[in-house]
């Protein structure tokens, strides 16, 4: 994708964001915080940087300290000048009429912040970040917390939510070229992939994909022959032969926006008859589920339909006994498949997670109390422009399966003889990123093999 194209498409994206966001505000102002450089283990060693998504969204700079202050109509940047000291130790930073040219507003010197907000009853939405929080609170003169929204700030969340929901051409483009390059991330990890093998070494040739040719990980990857553990960022093991190898990895691309893609792959380059049949029934439910994405589809019904596909393939396999309506709407499925189908994808990875379920549930939606329905993430219509993740999957996970207050919903309905076939498939896991569009979807992260013949070749033919 041409880089010098995607850079003038995020310039002219950014000013019709922060007019549409005008727009919805009427005469209200609100203050949009980048975040504070945050200390790894002492102040001077920082983790990378990363501007809050917010900010992205609206100034499509990644200034640290930095405050976007929109009111009366107007836009107005306020950034620190950098000093001898800052060239000295980091080089020399952009001058303000450069930042200004980037952002298309009018960019101001930090100091003059506190007087441009006097008088001005501003909204704002929180930084992740505790301390950008606090700098947030000293500038409003009123609470600021990670995760938690002020009675006077939620037109500005709702605002943003509308906003960010559906992704304009620009951001469109940024999500392909996530998924463009989480493509490549994901054939240097195939190629290292063989008994012997490491978690390790797998993730690192991932890494070195997503940081060469982007701006690095999405979220910390996961990469695992333990894919009954759902979010194992722990990468310890040697890769034996006949196991499964769980790949989560996603990359931001230069503008912030994500990828999010898992595969899971045979080490020795061929799944097990077992495990094979487990693929299976794993890839018939994302098929299912990615089937009934479409403009005015509930995502609820997204998930219940790879659900109802798991239910059905356990059935088939003789894991699981009865009618398949049944066992999903007592949620005996959820045994093996207990997290929701996938989440919205954008400049977050979990997009806008950080304004709660108010990003994720249309207004009147709860989350479910039954196991595994609850960690749902979206329950909304889904409209074109929307850009979501589709990931099924069946786990054996001790905790639950050796629970019982867990397993009692299921009764003689699960078949512990079956299910023993199947040992060598601790966790297997489907994902891809995908695009609603007016008369359908778009599989973003299509061109990553996904079959079972396709992750096989990926493996043995390395």
């Amino acid at each position: 994708m041409d880089l010098t194209l995607l850079d003038a498409l995020q310039r002219h994206a950014v000013r019709r964001r922060r007019l549409a966001l005008m727009e919805r505000l009427g005469d209200r102002a609100a203050l949009i915080a980048s975040s504070l450089p945050r200390p790894r283990c002492y102040a001077g060693a920082t983790y990378p940087f990363r501007a809050s998504s917010h900010f992205l969204y609206l100034a499509g700079v990644a200034e640290p300290d930095a405050y976007l202050l929109l009111a009366d109509g107007a836009s107005t940047l306020f950034v620190h000048d950098h000093d001898a000291a800052h060239a000295l130790w980091h080089g020399p930073g952009p001058s303000r009429d450069e930042i200004a040219e980037a952002v298309g507003c009018a960019v101001r010197p930090l100091q003059e912040l506190d007087s441009a907000l006097a008088g001005l009853d501003a909204m704002t939405l929180p930084t992740p970040d505790l301390a950008g929080c606090a700098a947030l609170s000293a500038r409003l003169g009123r609470p600021v917390a990670p995760g938690e929204l002020a009675e006077a700030d939620l037109p500005l969340a709702d605002a943003m939510i509308a906003l960010r929901l559906v992704h304009d051409a620009a951001a469109q483009a940024c999500l392909r070229r996530a998924a463009e390059v989480a493509g490549r991330a994901f054939a240097a990890g195939a190629a290292l992939v063989a008994p012997g093998g490491s978690e390790r070494a797998v993730r690192a040739a991932m890494e070195a994909v997503a940081n060469g040719e982007a701006a690095g990980m999405s979220f910390a990857p996961i990469v695992s022959v333990q894919g009954e553990v759902l979010h194992n960022e722990a990468q310890r093991n040697r890769l034996g032969a006949g196991e499964l190898l769980l790949v989560d990895f996603g990359v931001e691309e230069e503008h912030g926006f994500a990828s999010d893609v898992t595969r899971t792959w045979p080490v020795s380059g061929r799944y097990s008859p077992t495990q094979r049949a487990m693929v299976e029934v794993v890839l018939a439910a994302q098929a299912a589920a990615i089937d009934a994405v479409r403009p005015g589809a509930r995502y609820r019904d997204v998930h219940l339909a790879a659900a109802r596909a798991v239910a059905a393939g356990l059935v088939a396999l003789g894991v699981l006994r009865g009618d398949v309506e049944e066992l999903v709407a007592d949620g005996v499925h959820a045994l093996f498949f207990p997290h929701g189908v996938g989440h919205l994808l954008g400049l977050d990875v979990h997009d806008m997670e950080d304004l709660g379920d108010r990003a994720g549930y249309a207004a009147g939606r709860t989350r479910s109390p039954q196991f595994g329905l609850g960690y749902l993430r979206l329950d909304r219509d889904l409209v074109p422009g929307m850009a979501v993740t589709i990931e099924p999957g069946f786990y054996q996970v001790p905790a639950i399966l050796n629970d019982t207050a867990f397993t009692a919903i299921a009764g003689d309905r699960l078949d512990r003889a079956e299910l023993a076939r199947f040992s060598d498939v601790r966790g297997i896991r489907i994902e891809d990123d995908v695009l609603v569009t007016s008369d359908g979807h778009e599989v973003l992260t299509a061109a990553i093999p996904r079959t079972v013949a396709a992750m096989e070749a990926a493996i043995h033919g390395a």
